[in-house]
């Protein structure tokens, strides 16, 4: 096959047939062989779409300086230059640098998280490449190229329809009409409105039903989303509702803070006769140390700590919100399949009008033992198990390969078992498809809950195939097959019987029926199946528990998190599964069925005492979400399908299945598991109490430090004292400890006990009653123990230079001490383990004390902050301060934990 250029852009595709548009791709129904797809790569390409232009990396910088703060202390940097007061103008300006590289970095960091994101979140696209149906990442797609599409998957390229099933297409994201466009493979006219090419997908676009394939025509940039791509692309702020509440308290106490400051400004000069430049000077100093000018930055730096912590476990963050709203989750309602079990389907059971076969085997291996009564035997003996796996391998869309040594189902895993099942039939798949080629079919529907597929053969045979729910399909039944093999009145009983046997044992169970029809039948409709089949049998298939999600099932029910079970599966058959992984109230279950009888009062007083539902719709996903919001519980949701969309946006926190489900449930959520693992959605609720946590931490010990250096300089201030601190010793101390031990506290590992929590309310304030006690409780001990320090200093005769320095170092030995006090909030500070702190902890440390000596015994720092060498013993009295700190706020810690627990008890 000669690689030819094709014109992407100007061929109106939509207005040649399908035969034309493959002759002019130079393509066919078997799809590209890999030697022509690696070089129609290297011609066009891969297939995305062109990034925007991001800023300039000055600019980007520069504008890390937009903020009131900032202003505030380069107006100060610019009089204290006037004024000539170099060395103040070098701290401040050293301040404003500093906070504004963490800025930078951190945007940097931001960007290449969402880039990672973004990749991960990539679509995949079905193709038949050499005959053979495989998967490739999205990006590899060419002109040429056969597509297969099926409900929920995202358009990947911009394809000419060759078959259409049923299909119905989302496409508003390119013209704005919410209405689905309905599918054909007929050419329309050449000047025809983008909405009406009805036999073109469109790269981006949604399929909402049916099913069928296409070949690319358009790929990258060329496609008509890629046209527009300018228009489309969005950047994502990493914000939250908690980050902006403190950006707005920030503001606030900034314009408070500057406020006072004029006032002791004013006061100082005026009343005070105090020379302005040095009432300037602490004034300013005032300012940087109560302004906490690196909080907004540090919590946000925290957010993207458990951005990434959450991506090794599995769980990528779409919507930075949902960190927050992970912490408080009260209940998660999963899906079963691949969620809580392997989603390895395999079939255990094969049922026929005289007996019940049990099936061994391993995963997906065309090669197990069928027994009989507890004795092997082969499937030739039963000529029925032969049709039965003809239909189990005709009404199927999937595909088994072999990949280093393991066999993989390509598409639906219960398809795949199928197709194993007839393997171990002595049935060769591929020679049954070639000879039974599909002319016509009805896909699997949530609504009819059934797939039907219309077959020919060269010997002039059509027959129709079904497989579907047992309850539906015994409805369309007319007969039976027998076991000479002619068809019998059905038994409806013994087949409800053995359904519910088969199903009691935590097995789902499929139908299989078959109907001749005439060779000239083509066409296949709905209502050539309606009460004229014959059943064959049915299959029943297990899909074990995986034991991670067991042991995370009971992970959660320590945290006070309940889990909920929601699947489509037959009643008996969740609650088998249910049992497993130890659901609390496995013994009850209730069904669609039960939910439609129910009004929203009744769904409300039930729903808490249920934890399985079984045979629901995602309409009943929707109200059983909002029946427990009514709790005000904070609900997690699962879903794969593009019906789950409206349940997933509704859910405080919408989980998506990255391996197996649609583009549209990806797009409605706000995280996806890359592993479809509900071991991965409790690890993320880990980590999203971690995260909460670590941000009050990070609140915990900014505020209270920063209200501690402004309370000394505001005493000396008011009381006409020499200031203990110097400005530009505050300006110093905030700039070493900010970019240090609170960025530290991002970093925070999860606390022994986190999953051992109830989980926090919702609308829990941040700055709530306790953190306040604590701002104002710590904020005395640091004006106790910096002006102790200095009259003991002072009284001891030294210079008021060594005394500043005694009382500077102690300032910061008590924030070293206050951080260790702070990593362990729920528990107590004395243990090994919280001594011996983490590597990011006591690398923060290491730095800032050498940073405290070098300023403290370098000559030129000494001359630039005004400090003296601390003799040895005050240097002791100065950890012991901080000791006694961490003492005295651990025994108040430990006081209140008494009481709480003794109000509980």
């Amino acid at each position: 096959m000669p690689t030819t250029k094709i014109n992407e852009a100007q061929t109106n595709w939509h207005s040649i047939s399908a035969e034309s548009s493959l002759e002019a791709l130079n393509s066919s129904t078997s799809g590209l062989d890999s030697s022509e797809a690696a070089a129609r790569l290297a011609q066009y390409g891969a297939n995305r779409l062109p990034e925007a232009a991001r800023r300039n990396v000055l600019i980007r910088f520069v504008l890390h300086f937009h903020n009131i703060l900032i202003y505030v202390l380069l107006g100060s940097a610019l009089i204290t230059a006037a004024l000539g007061h170099w060395i103040d103008t070098g701290v401040i300006l050293a301040v404003v640098v500093a906070n504004g590289i963490i800025g930078f970095i951190q945007e940097g960091k931001a960007e290449k998280a969402m880039d990672a994101i973004r990749q991960m979140l990539a679509p995949r696209a079905h193709v038949i490449r050499g005959g053979e149906r495989i998967s490739i990442d999205g990006e590899q797609l060419m002109p040429g190229d056969i597509v297969l599409l099926e409900a929920g998957d995202k358009v990947p390229a911009d394809l000419r329809l060759i078959t259409a099933h049923g299909m119905s297409v989302q496409e508003a994201i390119l013209t704005g009409e919410s209405v689905p466009v309905e599918k054909q493979t007929k050419p329309v006219a050449a000047n025809a409105p983008l909405g009406d090419r009805s036999c073109m997908c469109f790269s981006g676009t949604l399929v909402v039903s049916g099913q069928g394939r296409g070949v690319v025509v358009a790929t990258g940039s060329h496609t008509e989303i890629g046209r527009i791509s300018s228009l489309l692309f969005e950047v994502e702020t990493l914000t939250t509702p908690l980050v902006r509440q403190m950006g707005i308290f920030a503001r606030w106490l900034t314009v408070l803070i500057l406020l006072i400051a004029a006032l002791l400004l004013t006061y100082g000069y005026f009343v005070g006769q105090h020379d302005f430049a040095d009432m300037f000077m602490s004034v300013v100093g005032l300012s940087v140390a109560a302004i906490p000018e690196g909080l907004p930055a540090v919590l946000t730096i925290t957010l993207a700590v458990g951005v990434q912590a959450m991506a090794r476990r599995h769980a990528i963050v779409r919507r930075l919100p949902a960190i927050e709203t992970l912490g408080s989750v009260s209940v998660i309602c999963s899906d079963k399949t691949g969620t809580l079990t392997r989603n390895e389907m395999m079939v255990a059971s094969v049922l026929t009008r005289h007996h019940l076969f049990t099936l061994g085997g391993e995963g997906y291996a065309p090669n197990g033992d069928l027994m009989l009564d507890g004795a092997k035997i082969p499937p030739s003996e039963y000529a029925v198990l032969d049709e039965l796996a003809r239909a189990a391998t005709l009404c199927n869309d999937a595909a088994l390969h072999q990949k280093n040594g393991v066999w993989q189902a390509e598409g639906d895993p219960m398809e795949g078992a199928l197709l194993s099942f007839a393997g171990k039939m002595d049935v060769d798949t591929r020679t049954e498809r070639v000879t039974w080629a599909r002319t016509d079919a009805i896909p699997f529907d949530a609504c009819h809950r059934f797939m039907a597929t219309l077959n020919h053969d060269h010997a002039n045979h059509a027959f129709v195939f079904v497989k579907g729910a047992p309850e539906r399909m015994l409805g369309m039944c007319h007969n039976q097959r027998g076991a000479d093999g002619k068809p019998e009145p059905l038994n409806s009983r013994y087949w409800e019987q053995q359904a519910e046997t088969i199903a009691a044992q935590g097995q789902r169970v499929l139908a299989f029926a078959v109907k001749a029809v005439p060779p000239a039948h083509t066409v296949l409709e709905t209502t050539d199946l309606e009460g004229s089949l014959t059943l064959l049998g049915m299959v029943g298939m297990m899909d074990p528990p995986r034991p991670e999600a067991i042991a995370a099932v009971v992970e959660c029910h320590h945290a006070g998190i309940r889990v909920k079970m929601i699947t489509g599966d037959h009643a008996q058959t969740a609650a088998a599964i249910g049992r497993e992984i130890g659901l609390q109230n496995s013994g009850k279950v209730l069904t669609g069925a039960d939910l439609d009888g129910m009004d929203d009062r009744e769904l409300k007083e039930q729903v808490l005492d249920c934890d399985i539902f079984a045979r629901t719709s995602p309409e009943h996903k929707l109200r059983l979400v909002s029946a427990l919001q009514a709790h005000n519980m904070t609900v997690a949701m699962t879903g794969d399908g593009v019906n789950d969309a409206p349940a997933l946006k509704r859910a405080d926190a919408g989980i998506a299945m990255g391996l197996k489900g649609s583009e549209a449930a990806k797009e409605a959520a706000e995280l996806v598991l890359a592993d479809d693992n509900f071991a991965s959605i409790v690890a993320a609720i880990r980590e999203g109490r971690t995260v909460y946590d670590n941000l009050k931490k990070v609140i915990s010990w900014t505020l209270p430090t920063n209200a501690g250096e402004a309370m000394t300089i505001m005493v000396a201030l008011f009381f006409g004292m020499t200031l203990p601190v110097t400005p530009v010793q505050i300006l110093w101390v905030n700039l070493i400890t900010a970019v240090t031990l609170g960025i530290a506290l991002a970093f925070e590992p999860t606390e022994a006990h986190t999953m051992r929590r109830p989980p926090r309310q919702r609308d829990e304030p941040l700055l709530s009653g306790e953190l306040i006690w604590h701002i104002v409780f710590v904020s005395l001990l640091f004006l106790s123990g910096v002006y102790g320090i200095y009259n003991y200093a002072i009284e001891r005769g030294y210079s008021v230079d060594l005394a500043r320095t005694l009382a500077l170092n102690t300032l910061v030995a008590m924030e070293i001490f206050h951080l260790f006090f702070i990593r362990n909030i729920y528990g107590t500070s004395l243990t090994w383990q919280a001594v011996r702190g983490t590597t990011v902890v006591w690398t923060v440390v290491l730095v800032v004390v050498v940073a405290q000596f070098a300023i403290t015994y370098l000559p030129l720092l000494q001359a630039v902050f005004a400090t003296e060498a601390i003799p040895f013993l005050d240097g002791v009295l100065i950890l012991a301060i901080g000791a006694a700190l961490f003492a005295i706020i651990e025994t108040e810690k430990q006081i209140r934990l008494a009481f709480r627990r003794g109000r509980k008890g």
